[in-house]
């Protein structure tokens, strides 16, 4: 950690406004665009967002200088985006595979090309919240699948297998959709 971003955490502790607005501006993108992978709807990615900062500030004092501040500030909002997803959800990790049907590609196990980011979230966004959680956290946040059936309380063979259906859902899904190229601005 470089000693400019050490000041401002300090700042922080001493709940100094300013030093707020610089690590808000510093690490808001990266910080929502998490909050964006686990919620259903934008509106949802902003109340878990603005939440997510309040506990940040609120628990700044409890960040011990060990390890990376922005991996510390990512924990806090993975973990509240999967307690919100658990409140607001009261299905289990096994009621879809009774419900869904899915094409399984014995083929691939690679998702389709060509999809701009905003279409991928989208569809990420409307996988079923025990498949996009599962998804998320073994894709972009590199847990184990130890580690997230740990976290959710749930078998490594369900971890497992939810990946595959979400994988699958997703395939299923944009193969629908017409790949556009992200455009560079």
């Amino acid at each position: 950690m470089n000693d400019s971003l050490e000041k401002v955490i300090k700042s922080c502790q001493e709940k100094n406004r300013k030093a707020q607005e610089e690590i808000y501006l510093q690490f808001s993108s990266i910080l929502f665009s998490i909050c964006l992978r686990y919620a259903e709807n934008y509106e949802d990615a902003q109340d878990t967002f603005q939440e997510g900062f309040v506990i940040i500030f609120n628990k700044i004092d409890q960040f011990k200088f060990q390890g990376s501040f922005e991996g510390w500030m990512k924990r806090i909002m993975i973990n509240l985006s999967l307690e919100k997803i658990k409140k607001k959800n009261t299905i289990s990790f096994d009621d879809y595979e009774n419900h869904l049907q899915l094409a399984i590609d014995n083929e691939s196990d690679e998702l389709p090309q060509g999809y701009n980011y905003q279409q991928i979230l989208e569809t990420v966004q409307h996988l079923p919240p025990q498949y996009r959680q599962v998804f998320n956290l073994y894709i972009f946040e590199e847990y184990s699948h130890q580690e997230i059936a740990e976290l959710l309380q749930i078998s490594v063979g369900t971890s497992k297998s939810n990946l595959s259906r979400a994988k699958n859902l997703l395939k299923q899904k944009l193969i629908l959709l017409k790949p556009i190229a992200d455009e560079k601005v």
